[in-house]
């Protein structure tokens, strides 16, 4: 992936446009070896486009900018139910061509009007997971989580959410460290599943309870300990039960598949920069053996331990 085109129109959204410009655009990051991409903004007639914020922006460039990108993103706007035939068409030949097409927001729904999204799973923002199912029934639309990855169409639900969903992009192509070093560059954390739920509503809590925050930076420098529900409930001084439905409201995941994460993204890390053996690996994070580290990392990233050093070591 070299080349990185920023589809805007009318009524762009600006925090939609520059999460993408903030992982995408930066050209010049001295402080790690990063790749730094040809990031280039385009738009269907290039001169004044009104702003939804009270500022406009100028785009000098036309579509024939994505005719050869590798990923072609297309920017939230306000009107996201009036589609333009040529940004359609740029979308449809980019997707013929093997391009990835990503879109977060209100953007998502030019993918569908593209005809891109049947049989597809996918995701917007919260807003408007119910007019997209509704407008695109072929769609899976998953309305509680922060993005989709389905093939080479790429779904991200609210303009923060495009940031995790850009940096799970720079994972699946560039490896744990280099998406690691980017979230820090922007002072994001680095990875937030996209399995997570988009909103979550916190219970009110007693006044002198302890957010869950310091435990979870003690599972992350623990990984390899015993990590269940039970002892660590224990350590909150909770019941299992109370402590897996707190955990769930803080989290909106299970404690189980947040401590399954974090272990992946260990192993992914040691993966990367030791040669270590699997098994090694496997006891070092809290899977215990190979057998089991092989299962997650296959379902969590879609290839084998050995597969992923092999893309990504060094």
């Amino acid at each position: 992936m070299k080349k990185v085109a920023v589809i805007v129109q009318e009524g762009a959204e600006p925090f939609g446009l520059g999460s993408l410009v903030e992982v995408w655009g930066e050209p010049y990051h001295p402080e790690d070896d990063n790749p730094v991409f040809d990031f280039q903004v385009c738009t269907p007639r290039p001169g004044r486009l009104r702003g939804r914020s009270d500022y406009d922006l100028v785009v000098e460039r036309g579509l024939e900018a994505a005719a050869d990108a590798d990923l072609v993103c297309l920017a939230p706007k306000y009107d996201f139910t009036d589609h333009d035939p040529l940004v359609l068409d740029a979308i449809r030949a980019a997707e013929a061509r093997g391009a990835t097409i990503y879109a977060h927001c209100s953007g998502v729904f030019e993918i569908g009007a593209a005809g891109l999204l049947h049989g597809r799973e996918c995701t917007t923002h919260w807003r408007y997971t119910d007019l997209l199912a509704k407008t695109y029934p072929e769609a899976k639309v998953k309305p509680d989580v922060l993005y989709c990855h389905d093939g080479n169409i790429l779904t991200g639900a609210g303009s923060a959410a495009g940031i995790d969903a850009s940096l799970h992009l720079m994972r699946d192509h560039f490896g744990a460290k280099v998406a690691a070093t980017t979230a820090r560059r922007i002072v994001v954390p680095p990875h937030r599943d996209g399995g997570q739920a988009q909103f979550i509503a916190n219970a009110v809590p007693d006044c002198d309870a302890e957010t869950l925050g310091p435990l979870l930076q003690w599972i992350v420098e623990n990984i390899g300990e015993d990590l269940s529900v039970e002892t660590l409930a224990r350590r909150n001084h909770m019941s299992a039960r109370t402590f897996a439905r707190r955990f769930r409201a803080e989290t909106g995941t299970t404690p189980h598949s947040w401590v399954t994460r974090q272990r992946v993204q260990a192993a992914e890390e040691l993966l990367e920069r030791t040669d270590h053996p699997i098994d090694w690996i496997a006891d070092e994070v809290g899977f215990g053996n190979a057998a089991t580290l092989r299962h997650h990392f296959a379902r969590v990233r879609g290839l084998s331990p050995q597969q992923y050093r092999r893309r990504f070591a060094g």
